[in-house]
């Protein structure tokens, strides 16, 4: 368990002190490790992580990347699901952007984000972007339209995580950095007008079926 997170001008700071003193850290669900792997070589220039529910839409958006920053790659290579020995997330690194699936529900999620936070950490990445990509329902809106987060609540609207740490029921604040939201939303108008784009809350709960119709 990592505890809280910070972030500065230096990069990822993690509250657990055990990590720090770690000889290896075993990222073992995306099939990396600190002890067997440069991780600072690897993934040192990563600036944006992008997340996304499946594998195959994960590869497909890092090939998308891959042509809108013009990218070629090394005569000979194609690109790698990093993660693919650990059959469970599928992870490919293309310049600047990591693009990686979560799964389904909460669950999934949170141990995807434990391990590739730290690796951001090991890496010593710095001003680092995360953003997850996806489809969802809507209420009030038409079909189609493009929400952006800028906040996220549980099924009963509350704006945090509550999970339990080591015996105790502990919350943990739902906060989006709201400058990312609103620079998203104004190149969405500028690129795509013919798209609704809004700010929206975005509910998630640990069940696909019953638990988010509030």
């Amino acid at each position: 368990m990592m505890g809280d997170i910070l972030r500065d001008s230096d990069g990822v700071i993690l509250k657990n002190p055990n990590i720090a003193s770690m000889k290896e850290d075993v990222l073992y669900h995306i099939s990396l490790s600190s002890g067997t792997h440069d991780l600072k070589e690897m993934f040192g220039d990563i600036r944006f992580v992008c997340m996304g529910g499946t594998p195959k839409r994960m590869e497909g958006f890092a090939h998308f990347i891959q042509k809108e920053l013009n990218i070629k790659l090394p005569t000979g290579t194609v690109l790698e699901d990093i993660s693919r020995h650990s059959y469970r997330y599928s992870m490919f690194k293309i310049g600047p952007v990591l693009s990686i699936s979560h799964g389904m529900g909460i669950p999934s999620v949170s141990i995807m984000l434990h391990e590739v936070i730290k690796l951001i950490y090991h890496a010593q990445c710095k001003d680092v972007t995360f953003i997850r990509i996806g489809t969802c329902g809507g209420i009030g809106l038409p079909g189609g339209s493009l929400v952006i987060t800028e906040e996220a609540v549980d099924g009963l609207m509350h704006p945090y995580l509550e999970l339990h740490v080591l015996g105790k029921m502990v919350q943990r604040p739902a906060i989006l950095d709201s400058e990312v939201a609103k620079e998203i939303k104004s190149l969405a108008n500028e690129k795509f007008p013919h798209y609704k784009t809004v700010l929206g809350r975005t509910m998630c709960t640990y069940d696909f079926y019953e638990g988010k119709f509030y």
